[in-house]
């Protein structure tokens, strides 16, 4: 008996084992994962204009933030790779929403990052500006670390910023499906895998205790989730009344 209980504990360690890894490997690579409908349907509309490219910002901050947060306070290594996976999937979208808009750009007028014209900030025309914010952004953030590494009060507020603007990821396609009345553009299986994302990892959050941030960034980013859904529904039947 005493044997037949040893082989079931281990066999019950080893499943657990083998779902916190697949959840772990979620983690890592389900972030990126909405944004493939969207990236297929600018490709297939010529279009990006119905996708918020302020999203791309707010992540890379975020994504940026928590790898330095992650230096000062080694919290698990999956949320950092989830980092560098977000980082890589936010570029391959700004690559695509820039090559879009050169090639449907009826103007010759550019909008670079050397300008230092605000209104055109994160508006760029080359690809390569995008790259060089990031860039320096990145600098800036080592050389502060740096300096502050040791002060426990410095990496609780990297922290803290780190998900403050990841809570703010879907706040960007709100404003702007807010300004065009409308959702034409913007991909609702993005949103809903978003919504799905944003509760496995806050449950992931809650489970693994997690840094309070994280779980509290989780929650806001559901409830914008939900507005955004709420916008696909009103907009929608707006529109329906109109052409009605």
């Amino acid at each position: 008996m005493d044997e037949e209980a040893v082989l079931q504990d281990e066999d019950l360690e080893g499943s657990w084992t083998l779902l916190s890894s697949l959840a772990s490997c979620l983690m890592v690579f389900g972030g990126a994962l909405p944004y493939v409908p969207q990236y297929q349907e600018i490709q297939k509309s010529s279009n990006s204009e119905g996708f918020s490219t302020r999203v791309c910002l707010v992540l890379l901050i975020a994504n940026i933030l928590r790898i330095f947060f992650w230096i000062g306070k080694q919290f698990e290594l999956t949320l950092l790779l989830q980092s560098v996976v977000m980082i890589i999937t936010m570029f391959a979208m700004l690559h695509l929403c820039c090559t879009v808009q050169n090639t449907n750009r009826v103007s010759t007028k550019q909008h670079r990052l050397s300008d230092l014209d605000f209104r055109y900030f994160w508006k760029w025309s080359a690809f390569e500006d995008y790259l060089l914010f990031c860039f320096g952004f990145t600098v800036l953030c080592a050389v502060i670390t740096l300096l502050l590494l040791d002060s426990a009060v410095f990496v609780e507020t990297l922290g803290s910023l780190a998900v403050m603007f990841e809570a703010m990821l879907g706040l960007p396609q709100l404003l702007q499906n807010f300004q065009n009345r409308s959702t034409k553009g913007m991909s609702v299986k993005m949103v809903l895998l978003w919504t799905a994302g944003d509760v496995f990892k806050t449950t992931y959050f809650v489970m693994n205790e997690s840094p309070t941030q994280f779980w509290v960034c989780g929650s806001v980013q559901i409830l914008i989730d939900v507005a955004i859904l709420l916008q696909v529904l009103f907009f929608s039947q707006d529109t329906r009344a109109k052409l009605g």
